[in-house]
């Protein structure tokens, strides 16, 4: 491999919490907006995701703020594989006043899979520590988040509602 393509494939410490924290504030601005448009049988998930992408936006935070990594934000990590993926779903759907609970529910299991790979890799290539402990906590969470997701997708669709 090349020195430049090497290079090309490498981003900084800083970049990558920007990355993730623009991608949880926006999720976070997506799901509170969506509440009041959503129907009754979904709100609770929409809720839940907002105060989840919230508490993703203060861990990273806090995350960026600490000791432990104060010195390391201009240090080198790989370029995760899905981060284009990952920085085009920052980008949310207009889903309308009134939008489709199936709609709803696919967007957000979309966004589930994408930070799922995204947090996983960046956990994958992050030495042991604060950084790897934190990518690995998103990653497990948007697991679990994803799980209930597919449980909800599954009620609404084939079942003809919750």
């Amino acid at each position: 491999m090349s020195r430049t393509k090497a290079l090309s494939q490498m981003t900084t410490v800083q970049e990558v919490l920007e990355t993730v924290a623009e991608f949880d504030r926006e999720a976070h601005g997506f799901y509170v907006d969506l509440v009041p448009k959503v129907s009754k049988s979904i709100r609770y998930i929409v809720e839940e995701l907002a105060r989840a992408e919230l508490d993703h936006i203060i861990r990273l935070r806090e995350l960026a703020k600490s000791d432990d990594l104060r010195d390391h934000l201009m240090d080198a990590i790989r370029r995760p594989r899905v981060d284009r993926k990952f920085s085009d779903a920052i980008q949310a759907p207009e889903l309308g006043e009134h939008p489709d609970d199936q709609a709803v529910l696919q967007y957000a299991l979309s966004r589930q899979q994408v930070a799922i790979e995204e947090y996983s890799e960046l956990a994958a290539n992050t030495p042991p520590g604060p950084m790897h402990e934190v990518f690995s906590f998103l990653a497990n969470e948007e697991s679990k988040h994803k799980t209930d997701l597919e449980v909800l997708y599954y009620q609404v669709v084939h079942s003809g509602g919750v």
